[in-house]
């Protein structure tokens, strides 16, 4: 879930790209991209990624991220750029990337609750409260073991206007564009190259 900070930054006012609902990996994906002024890193220092992780409700907000957190924080982060980016080619990514997501799935594993709501069992996994970090590691890592091995794998994609980063899920295979504004952007681009050639 994002909330919304009336008083941030312009650029974490970025709109939500299609998957990102779905699966809060794709946002960390997306934590670095280029606006018309230069490289945004949303996870940039400490501070920074602990703000991402508590406006995800990945941690709570009395927790303190130290910098070797936030550094595993960007490592799984660039690990999963390059499994997406494996995955839609359909090449074998480099070996530092699995290990990368496979070190966040094993930091904090959860545990296996049978809870009992009205008449109806259901299993339940708690995060390791103990290791609260760790444990937002691994429920990024686990989205992106679900999405990159489950049905919507097949539709994730890089977005296709120059100079984005950002991926997400096709909602139809002519879809290139992460956004309608990356999307407007490459017509009026088009548009711009048209006239200029007819000139």
């Amino acid at each position: 879930m994002r909330i919304v900070d009336h008083d941030a930054p312009h650029h974490l006012h970025q709109p939500l790209v299609p998957g990102e609902e779905r699966f809060l990996c794709l946002a960390l994906v997306n934590t670095r991209f280029v606006l018309g002024h230069g490289p945004v890193d949303l996870l940039e220092d400490t501070d920074a990624a602990r703000l991402w992780l508590v406006r995800h409700e990945l941690l709570p907000d009395r927790v303190v991220l130290t910098g070797r957190q936030a550094g595993r924080l960007r490592a799984l982060r660039e690990a999963l750029r390059e499994l997406c980016a494996a995955r839609a080619e359909g090449a074998v990514p480099p070996a530092s990337s699995l290990d990368a997501l496979n070190a966040a799935l094993a930091a904090a594993p959860p545990t296996p609750r049978l809870v009992w709501t009205g008449r109806e069992p259901r299993r339940a996994d708690e995060p390791d409260t103990a290791n609260p970090v760790g444990a937002a590691l691994g429920s990024l890592a686990e989205g992106a073991a679900d999405l990159l091995t489950g049905a919507a794998a097949g539709r994730l994609a890089p977005c296709g206007a120059q100079g984005c980063t950002r991926w997400f899920l096709r909602s139809h295979a002519a879809r290139r564009w992460c956004t309608t504004k990356c999307g407007n952007r490459v017509r009026a681009a088009r548009h711009y190259a048209s006239r200029k050639a007819s000139d």
